[in-house]
């Protein structure tokens, strides 16, 4: 398991989600505190090409060996890519929740979306106050 990071160049949503924008698109993974919270990951469930992710609501399931828990949407988009990787190795989520353990990209339906999110210092100081 990954050592304890929020890295300066993601966007954070409350449900414990990161953002990476590139242009008009958008990578969707966990955090740290996520992966941590939930445990060794053995199944993960995400939307399917094409699909439309409404922020806030639910575009997939992680199943630890804990708990089963939704990911929601930071932003809206449309789901352009998603990461094949983990429907074979949902562990890379707990060993790189940052890298190669991204869930989805999408293609940014309302950049206004990303003002909501928080900075690594807001999301960390939202960690300590949970």
């Amino acid at each position: 398991m990954a050592d304890e990071s929020y890295p300066s160049s993601l966007k954070y949503y409350q449900e414990h989600d990161w953002v990476s924008v590139d242009a008009d698109e958008a990578v969707f993974g966990i955090t740290w505190f996520a992966q941590n919270a939930l445990g060794e990951i053995v199944y993960v469930e995400l939307p399917e090409i094409g699909t439309a992710v409404v922020a806030g609501s639910p575009y997939g399931d992680l199943e630890s060996v804990k708990m089963v828990s939704g990911v929601f949407a930071p932003i809206s988009g449309e789901v352009i890519a998603v990461n094949e990787a983990l429907r074979d190795k949902a562990e890379l989520l707990n060993e790189d929740c940052y890298g190669a353990g991204w869930l989805v990209r999408v293609r940014i339906s309302d950049a206004s979306q990303l003002d909501g999110l928080m900075d690594a210092d807001a999301y960390r100081a939202f960690l300590e106050q949970a």
